[in-house]
């Protein structure tokens, strides 16, 4: 074999191992304008340390909306709490839409891939979705997160499985699963068997037993993990937040706790919990092939003979409508009518 052929053989060196960097930070929350202009600034940073590939938290643009109840008790709910749905739904994004476009300039001016939670709007319902930018300002896709938690309920709808997706790109097999939907075992099992190995977990959640699911889900996807959580104070917040923070604007709200781990459950990154930060990390894709060597949980280490598991990804959509075809009709109309049985 000639020189040149063993070369296309060979995996570029700059694919076999990338910088990546998750950016825990706070929005300004409910303020898409000044949000946005952080994502700008941030991806900036991560990309000049480095980076090719960038992760924000869950709900980044523009607040995940911790403490507020919306105005919701059982059987009823309050004009107040409509009101903050509204301020919600306004400072949400349109996919496809301005903010997509904006988010897309800034993976291009960046030369990465961008990976951010977003809240998203569809008519009246809103999602929370991650979003998936190529360096050269594609737009890759979303997923939506399926299983919203608790009280996320009363304000996110719930995703389906059409948005289920795994990228295959030049830095790895790239995909998201966000925050406690990374609690569903079978949803990882979805994950694993695409083949993900940039696993990214945008998060809201800082505790340590959420730390300890990041490397247990390493070592059994046998994945690089990403983990990305918000850090912010009160000052983040509207003076008119009503939560129950108090007035002082350097009350912690979220401590953040973001890490990268590594296919062998070591922290490569993190966790942090200081302050706003952008950790960064070196990964080897080799490190998954070396994993796997002793455990594939959807290929050597399965059990298919006993266990299986179905996805659906069809969109369901509450409404479907099928068209008249109108020219059939106008051919039926010119037709004689039919003639009954003769006497």
């Amino acid at each position: 074999m000639n020189r040149t052929a063993r070369e296309k053989r060979r995996p570029e060196p700059n694919t076999q191992r990338i910088r990546v960097a998750v950016v825990q930070a706070a929005p300004v929350v409910f303020n898409l304008k000044r949000t946005l202009e952080k994502v700008r600034a941030l991806a900036r940073e991560a990309a000049r340390g480095g980076a090719r590939l960038v992760l924000f938290p869950e709900a980044f643009v523009s607040g995940y909306p911790r403490g507020l109840d919306f105005g919701a008790v059982v059987g009823s709910r309050s004009e107040k709490g409509r009101e903050d749905f509204k301020r919600y739904w306004e400072s949400s994004v349109d996919v496809p839409g301005p903010v997509l476009e904006e988010l897309a300039r800034t993976a291009r001016n960046n030369r990465i891939y961008l990976v951010i939670g977003v809240v998203e709007r569809e008519g009246g319902t809103l999602y929370c979705s991650v979003l998936f930018f190529a360096p050269d300002g594609s737009y890759l896709g979303k997923h939506r997160k399926v299983m919203p938690t608790g009280a996320e309920r009363l304000v996110w709808g719930f995703g389906d499985g059409s948005t289920l997706p795994v990228f295959e790109t030049p830095v790895g097999r790239l995909g998201a699963v966000i925050c406690w939907e990374n609690y569903l075992p079978l949803m990882r099992a979805a994950m694993y068997a695409k083949g993900i190995e940039i696993y990214c977990a945008p998060t809201a959640d800082a505790r340590d037993s959420w730390t300890a699911s990041m490397r247990h889900i390493a070592i059994e996807g046998r994945c690089f993990v990403l983990s990305c959580n918000q850090f912010n104070r009160r000052r983040d917040f509207p003076d008119d937040y009503d939560a129950c923070y108090g007035s002082d604007p350097e009350t912690v709200v979220t401590n953040g706790g973001s890490c990268i781990v590594d296919p062998f459950g070591n922290f490569l990154a993190g966790p942090n919990r200081e302050g706003e930060s952008i950790l960064f990390a070196e990964i080897d894709r080799g490190q998954i092939v070396r994993g796997k060597y002793d455990l594939d949980v959807v290929g050597h280490y399965a059990r298919p003979d006993i266990f299986q598991l179905t996805v659906d990804e069809q969109p369901k959509r509450p409404v479907t409508v099928r068209s008249i075809d109108t020219r059939n009709l106008k051919r039926q109309a010119g037709r004689p009518a039919a003639r009954g049985p003769k006497d």
